[in-house]
This record gives structure tokens, C-alpha cells and sequence, in this order.
């Protein structure tokens, strides 16, 4: 496999900016969910900070959060999770001139991208050549496999239209290509009406043809899986032997579904309160080493503002993380960016050719 993870460049910190830098300005919440004014929130990249004379590196970062020095090390957390007297980091310069240093060119790669004054085709669309986005990917894929990585799938409904993409999609999963799957009540509903009436929406899954009242078929399979009690006790009660989420729950995946004000039913297994969910999905991108999005731009957004670009490992190695953003929209591929997830890389294609280059690339 040629496939090599970048590597990480330790900032020099016998340089004259870090030694001659003040530490940090620790200041108390005034009270739970509030932060001290002139707070520092923390971005997508690695950042350090000075306390004590030593430099500390926050291991488990998120954008939009907010440094707590807890006597040993720093945490990162939402705003909602602040406790009165929690001792917060001030300042917002990022150069370390107060004791804040964001490392924002922090890994090193084979091959630096060569950047022209003038250049076409600079941007992810429809005309970008994606084949070797694909190898990378099926080569990375592998990689994390192999070397205990940890894969988490954003997706959205339109993941169980097809059949073809929806039996990748379980492959991926039984093979090991996926250890978290995070999703909304529909990816699940229209799933598992898949595997239950061959329907998604009420239509054919593998000829696109509507059944005849099709349109109650998503109700009766949430109607369905509500009078079970569980996604579990409805697969093995109605004897469904295919599709994503049979997958998980024959290989013990987590999967984490959260609400919409949209939903119908839910399902049992969807967190109807939103931070309840939010923080269920923050427990699976701590862990992740590569995230990929497929066409749904709202949980990708979600799913993004808690990845940041690097990961620090049980060795205490730190290595990139990966984002990816599947969509058959350029506006949505490229969105992550736009809302500060400046390393996600958009894909611009649908759901099917994606799942069928994904297919032939790992042998599915």
C-alpha cells in the first residue's frame, strides 16, 4: 500500500516567541454556561497554550469551544458545558504573544501541492477530475483498517434510494471500513423500509417504480418498528437480512440518530434532545480518524464543527484527520469550508457512483 499518513511538525518551542512568551490569562466563569469576556475559542488546529512556563497542547479540540485550564491539562468545551469558576483562557491573538499559539501549518506531506500566481480549474466542482480522490480514499480506507483507525460515516437519506449503494454501504460496514455511523430519523426509516417492503419513499429501491400507496410505506415501517420497541427487535422480528442499519446491528456499529422538527414518527432509537445527541456524536468524533459526509449538508456542518484537523493518539503520536464531503451540489461539497472546516475535501457526485467507485476500489 503506498498510502502514508502526513507527518506531524512539532513547533519549536526553544524558539525566542515561545520562550519569551507570558503565560496564558486564566480567568473565572462568573457562572455556569458563560465564559469570562474576552474568552478565547478555539479553531480546527492544534493550540497550545502557556501555563506554569509550559506549553500545553489542547488534545481534544473542537471549533467554537472554549479553553478550561482544569490544573493539569486543558479541556475544551461547549459553552453549555462551562461551570461557574471553571478557569477559562483569555486572550485572541493566536502568534503566542499571549500565551495562545495556533499551529495552523502543522503537517508535512510527500508532495506540496504547487500553487501558481494564475491557474484554471483550482476549485472542487463538476468538471474536477476525482479519480485519484477515489484511490486516496480506497487507499485510506484500507490504512485505517488495518492500523485500528476510526471511520465515521455521515449520511443522509438518499444513502437508501438504491440498492447497489445501499448494499456498499452495509459492505462497508460488515468489512470494517466503518466504526460509527451518525445519520437522522430518515437515512434509518427509509433504510429499513428498504429492507421491510423494498421501498424507499414508496419507491422501488431497485427499478425506481412507486408502489401503489407507496406513500404510507415509510409510516407502516415506523408504525412498525414503534410497536417493537427497538430497530434490533424489529429486524429480527420481521426477519430483515440486508441494508445499513442491519449492518450495524449485526456487527455491533454504534449508530447515532438525532431529531429533526421535520421528523415523522421517530424511530425509538433517535435522541429527541438535541444536546443529548449532539454530545453522543461528539463522543464518536473524539475518536475518529476519518470522517466522511454523504448528501446531507446539515449533519456533515454538525459532524464538521467537532472534528478538528489532527487527532493525538494513545501513543501520544499525533496524526491528521481526514474529511471528506460527498454531494451531488458543488454549493454543499464546498460549504464545510465556508463554516471553518477549511480541511474537508468535497467530492461533487451522487450517492451511487460514489458507493460504486468506493465498490471497485476496496473489491466490494
Amino acid at each position: 500500500m503506498s498510502f502514508k499518513l502526513a507527518e506531524y511538525i512539532e513547533p519549536d518551542f526553544k524558539e525566542k516567541r515561545f520562550v519569551n512568551a507570558p503565560d496564558a490569562t486564566l480567568v473565572r466563569a462568573p457562572h455556569a454556561k458563560a465564559a469570562p469576556k474576552g474568552f478565547h475559542a478555539t479553531s480546527i488546529f492544534p493550540e497550545y497554550f502557556k501555563i506554569n512556563g509550559r506549553w500545553h497542547l489542547a488534545e481534544d479540540s473542537r471549533m467554537d469551544a472554549v479553553p478550561v485550564w482544569d490544573g493539569e491539562k486543558i479541556n475544551v468545551v461547549e459553552f453549555r458545558n462551562i461551570k461557574a469558576g471553571d478557569m477559562v483562557v483569555v486572550g485572541r491573538t493566536e502568534d503566542a504573544s499571549q500565551g495562545i499559539y495556533v499551529h495552523d501549518r502543522c503537517f508535512r506531506r510527500d508532495e506540496e501541492e504547487v500553487r501558481n500566481t494564475f491557474a484554471f480549474r483550482q476549485a472542487r466542482s463538476r468538471e474536477t477530475s476525482f479519480t485519484q480522490d477515489y484511490k486516496e480514499l480506497t487507499e485510506l480506507l484500507r490504512y485505517e483498517k488495518e492500523n485500528g483507525g476510526y471511520v465515521v460515516w455521515v449520511l443522509g437519506p438518499a444513502c437508501s434510494f438504491d440498492t447497489e449503494a445501499r448494499r456498499v454501504m452495509g459492505e462497508i460496514i460488515a468489512q470494517g471500513y466503518c466504526q460509527a455511523l451518525l445519520a437522522g430519523n430518515a437515512l434509518a426509516t427509509h433504510d429499513l423500509e428498504g429492507g421491510y417492503l423494498g421501498t424507499a419513499l414508496g419507491c422501488d429501491i431497485v427499478n425506481q417504480k412507486q408502489h401503489f400507496m407507496g406513500h404510507y410505506n415509510h409510516l407502516d415501517t415506523i408504525n412498525a418498528i414503534n410497536t417493537y420497541e427497538s430497530i434490533p427487535a424489529f429486524i429480527e422480528n420481521e426477519g430483515i437480512k440486508d441494508g445499513i442499519i442491519y449492518n450495524c446491528v449485526k456487527n455491533n456499529v454504534p449508530f447515532v440518530l438525532n431529531g429533526s422538527i421535520r421528523d415523522d414518527g421517530p424511530l425509538p432509537e433517535v435522541f429527541e434532545d438535541n444536546y443529548v445527541g449532539q454530545d453522543t456524536i461528539r463522543s464518536h468524533i473524539r475518536k475518529a480518524t476519518t470522517v466522511i459526509g454523504m448528501a446531507t449538508v446539515l449533519h456533515t456542518i454538525a459532524a464538521g464543527n467537532m472534528t478538528p484537523t489532527y487527532r493525538v493518539m494513545k501513543d501520544g503520536t499525533i496524526r491528521p484527520i481526514y474529511f471528506y464531503m460527498v454531494d451531488t451540489s458543488e454549493f454543499a461539497a464546498n460549504k464545510l469550508g465556508d463554516r471553518g472546516s477549511l480541511a474537508a475535501k468535497g467530492i461533487v457526485t451522487n450517492v451511487q457512483d460514489f458507493m460504486r467507485n468506493i465498490s471497485r476500489g476496496l473489491g466490494l
